[in-house]
């Protein structure tokens, strides 16, 4: 019933994406100032120490990335801002996700292989216990932190809809590149390369 109701909500967020891509040059100035009132997971310029006239905080290319904080399944707590400084992957994937499952192989292999700091947000809510997520980072022997988003504070902030998706974030915490689906371990290092 559970999974019922997530694909309901998901059909209903991808209706709503397409919905907001016909509409989007007419609402961009307010989604602009909607997405830079903060809320507590995200950041402005001065927030985090920056210079407050940097770009704005959004999910399109070129804009500073949301802040989030995030318990991980070690119990520790992670914040994107921690990593300014250092290339970073967003992944937001589940368990229960065969395209996630298929992505993460890869993705260690990239962990391992590259310096990124790889951020794998696990969708918490829509598992059936933390339990599952325990057991499938012991079976794809996963060495990079898995952040549980709880109450998908995280997921709705950057507007999560396909999973996996991921956002590829610049040493300056921009946003460089957003992949809506699997990434293969080549066009990881190929986006890992544009990157500073």
């Amino acid at each position: 019933m559970k999974r019922i109701i997530l694909i309901v909500a998901i059909l209903a967020m991808f209706g709503w994406a397409v919905y907001d891509f016909v509409i989007e040059d007419e609402t961009t100035n307010e989604e602009s100032s909607n997405s830079s009132e903060s809320e507590d997971y995200m950041v402005s310029g001065e927030a985090d120490g920056g210079n407050p006239e940097e770009l704005e905080t959004g999910l399109e290319i070129g804009s500073q990335a949301p802040n989030f904080e995030l318990e991980t399944l070690d119990g520790s707590v992670v914040r994107l801002s921690d990593f300014r400084g250092q290339r970073v992957m967003i992944n937001f994937w589940a368990t229960w996700c065969p395209p996630c499952r298929a992505e993460m192989p890869d993705m260690q292999k990239f962990h391992e292989n590259t310096d990124i700091k790889i951020l794998a947000v696990n969708l918490t809510e829509s598992e059936n216990s933390i339990s599952d997520v325990s057991d499938f980072t012991e079976e794809f022997g996963l060495s990079f932190p898995i952040l549980l988003d709880r109450e998908d504070q995280v997921a709705t902030a950057y507007e999560i809809i396909p999973i996996p998706s991921t956002y590829m974030v610049d040493s300056e915490g921009i946003i460089q590149h957003k992949a809506f689906g699997a990434m293969n371990y080549d066009m990881m290092v190929q986006e890992y390369e544009k990157m500073d």
